[in-house]
């Protein structure tokens, strides 16, 4: 297994937004008889990095759509073959998308506010550092181009997108509460997968999250959450990466190899994508070259969205497991946390043929929450006593022709002891005689 860096000389990596976390906690032990609540988890004072060194500056606007490498290298171009992704519905849950760029006309179709700076549509993007990440991420995920061989091409360009805007450490609320009701209203408002290129960088995280997280499952909606970068200070998943359920993406070099500073690790990983030499188009309409996991988590994102177009009839566990049992196995056999199950292969996930499974294969959130959360609950009350007396250990038996005998233990704890005393009686009182008879043979002799 090989880490490489970033390519800088394509363009330095930008900061992945944060706000998801990695690495599923440890369950808890024995949960004891009358347990004291655990201490809240509180707001996590979230930020969005700054792009490092985004370079601009690429054009003409077929020369982006060459450099997008992945669609023909990860199967993309292929999967298209069967579907685009039509009918589908990505949430972008981020700083919000400039809808107005040509590379996004017509993909976004609705969206909402939840920092009280930006748009009631959630299309105005917010914040004062990386506000157009919202942007280059709904690209990667949706974008529909600028003509027939021109701009970006999204690994759904035919999916409709919901921009929903987080002031990442700013706004009326904190990211935390922000980021729970923004995805109860990405459920109620269509969403089929739920992009999340963002992490809290915890490994826990507040209950308002188990709440919106599991409504989010319970309802079918598939949600997607970058692994982070050891160059913005995630050296290991968190959160929401690493919450039962959810597919976890890594980032990979050009070569497929695991990307130094455009990934981390961590146990809860699915699948690697591409994180190194992105394209992206910022607000305004500029194209940017980038890296990050924030890129590689929209390009899954997109091929969750070709899967449930291609079929439409399979439930957000199935969706995923065709995302996990269809990648190319990288580093050691099975599962790892560096690749997870491999590098994403979007053709063999639309159209290879892969077993159905019952249940999640990434994990089950709500036995999860049934375990960890439940030392919170008001225990019963527990009710002391004495223990009451036990019957003899050795009891009596009935005589089978029906003579009540007493039984051993009435022998020697009654019958022996009330022997030794009547012998012992026998003997006083014949000693008493005796003396009594002597006394008054002597009073005759006189």
């Amino acid at each position: 297994m090989r880490l490489t860096r970033a390519d800088t000389a394509a363009g330095a990596a930008v900061a992945v937004l944060a706000v998801a976390l990695l690495g599923m906690p440890p369950a808890v032990a024995a949960v004891p008889a009358i347990p004291a609540p655990p201490p809240a988890i509180p707001a996590h004072p979230v930020s969005i990095p700054a792009p490092t060194a985004l370079t601009t500056g690429l054009a003409p606007a077929d020369a982006v759509r060459d450099a997008e490498y992945w669609l023909d290298d990860y199967g993309i171009r292929d999967a298209w073959a069967t579907t685009r992704g039509e009918g589908v519905v990505i949430a972008i849950i981020d700083t919000g998308i400039d809808s107005g760029v040509r590379d996004l006309a017509g993909a976004v179709i609705g969206g909402a506010d939840f920092s009280g700076l930006g748009y009631a549509n959630g299309q105005k993007p917010v914040g004062r550092q990386s506000s157009e990440h919202a942007t280059m991420v709904a690209a990667l995920a949706a974008g529909r181009g600028t003509g027939a061989g021109s701009g970006i091409l999204g690994a759904a360009p035919e999916a409709s997108l919901l921009s929903l805007s987080i002031g990442f450490g700013e706004g009326d609320d904190d990211s935390d509460t922000q980021i729970a009701e923004a995805v109860r209203w990405a459920v109620d408002n269509g969403a089929d997968v739920i992009n999340m290129s963002l992490t809290r960088n915890t490994l826990d995280w507040p209950e308002s999250w188990d709440d919106a997280f599991l409504y989010a499952m319970e309802h079918d909606v598939v949600v997607v959450a970058a692994a982070g970068n050891r160059a913005s200070g995630t050296t290991e998943v968190g959160a929401p990466a690493t919450m039962p359920g959810v597919l976890t993406v890594s980032g990979v070099d050009r070569s497929g190899a695991a990307s130094f500073d455009a990934s981390s690790q961590g146990i809860t990983i699915g699948v690697a994508a591409p994180s190194e030499q992105l394209v992206g188009v910022i607000p305004g309409g500029q194209y940017v070259t980038w890296s990050g996991t924030s890129g590689a988590t929209p390009i899954v994102a997109g091929i969750v969205a070709l899967v449930r177009a291609a079929h439409p009839d399979l439930d957000a566990a199935n969706v995923i497991n065709r995302i996990i049992r269809t990648a190319h196995d990288r580093g050691p056999s099975g599962a790892d946390f560096t690749y997870g199950y491999g590098l994403v292969d979007a053709a063999a996930a639309v159209t290879a043929d892969v077993a159905l499974v019952d249940a999640n294969p990434v994990g089950d959130l709500a036995e999860w929450i049934r375990l960890n959360r439940r030392a919170e609950a008001t225990p019963s009350p527990t009710t002391v006593a004495l223990p009451e007396p036990v019957p003899d250990a050795e009891p009596g038996f009935p005589d089978p022709t029906g003579t009540l005998l007493p039984s051993i233990t009435t022998l020697q704890l009654v019958g022996l002891p009330a022997l030794v005393v009547g012998m012992l009686a026998f003997v006083a009182g014949g000693m008493v005689t005796g003396a009594v008879r002597a006394y008054g043979s002597r009073r005759r002799a006189r």
